[in-house]
């Protein structure tokens, strides 16, 4: 019944993105699909990065990412799909508190965005997109860059920052290569994290998923009252979350090195799983999921001086079992 419905809703939701551009990706053994950025893309809201969204990836007939949400809107915050981004300064977006009403803020992968007033950051609010930046794109057989330029005169925040994502060829594996250049007058301290918006094969969360974590992870908070419990190492559900419920918790327990960064996300029914490694220290790490969708969610941290640059990695490899 839950794969009917979620069916049903994708159908529904793809005849209103059918004129959003896409471009697909194969090596022989993955096949993705990607929804390109722009003024007519799929996702225009003001949360998430808007290049490299993945539509659809298949391996070995099973399907690792969907439409995970009952409602479509190219401007609402989460109406995006695969594993996606967002930067943060603290709880706010880049230059956010140090700008008048009427002046402009920076959230990295979408452009500069108009204060209204003196209200607090609203991190899935809706904010005016006033300087686009510059966008390009350039494809070979196994990997799209995309590029996003931006001149922001007004808060002295400026960069140029640049996104591939490859297939590695012979192997059912992707990697997301990131490079930020500071090309502005002030720093750029931010840190970013991939969403992560998994849902292996429509599988509902519940106890036919696990996530496992390549250090001792453990809460933040007391779990008990949550469909999903993470011990010794692992995340666990007792039964599939409820509509309108959800299991979430900082995790603690990883170190200062990158090797931390390891973590798999498998489907015990349908016996398919990816493995998430990245090259670069976990600075937090949130974990969020509800019936539909499950996100573990690694932040990195980086501070850009001016005329610096910044590179980090996040490398999929998709398996069965």
């Amino acid at each position: 019944m839950h794969m009917r419905f979620t069916l049903l809703m994708i159908t529904a939701m793809g005849i209103f993105a059918a004129d959003a551009p896409q471009k697909t990706l194969e090596n022989g053994k993955l096949k993705a699909v990607f929804y390109l950025p722009g003024a007519d893309g799929y996702y225009r809201g003001s949360r998430f990065d808007w290049s490299g969204v993945i539509k659809s990836l298949s391996f070995n007939g099973h399907e690792y990412f969907g439409v995970w949400f009952d409602k479509y809107d190219p401007e609402l915050h989460d109406a995006i799909t695969g594993p996606v981004e967002e930067f943060l300064n603290g709880d706010e977006a880049l230059g956010y508190s140090a700008a008048k009403p009427g002046g402009s803020f920076v959230r990295i992968g979408i452009g500069a965005l108009k204060k209204a007033d003196n209200m607090p950051f609203e991190r899935f609010g809706r904010y005016e997109l006033v300087n686009r930046g510059t966008r390009s794109l350039s494809e070979k057989r196994d990997r799209i860059t995309f590029r996003h330029e931006l001149k922001d005169t007004d808060s002295g925040y400026a960069y140029s920052y640049e996104k591939t994502v490859r297939m590695i060829p012979g192997e059912a594996a992707m990697v997301i290569e990131h490079r930020l250049k500071n090309t502005g007058k002030k720093t750029i301290a931010t840190e970013t994290y991939n969403h992560n918006f998994f849902m292996i094969d429509g599988e509902p969360t519940g106890p036919n998923m696990q996530v496992k974590f390549g250090f001792v992870a453990k809460p933040d908070r007391d779990m008990n009252a949550m469909a999903g419990n993470l011990a010794d190492g692992q995340l666990n559900y007792s039964r599939v979350i409820p509509k309108g419920e959800s299991v979430f918790t900082e995790v603690k327990g990883f170190g200062g090195d990158a090797k931390d960064y390891d973590l798999r996300i498998e489907n015990k029914k349908t016996r398919a799983g990816v493995r998430i490694r990245g090259d670069r220290p976990i600075s937090k790490f949130v974990f969020w999921s509800i019936q539909t969708v499950l996100s573990p969610e690694p932040y990195v941290k980086m501070e850009i001086a001016p005329g610096k640059s910044f590179a980090w990695s996040i490398r999929y490899d998709f398996y069965t079992f």
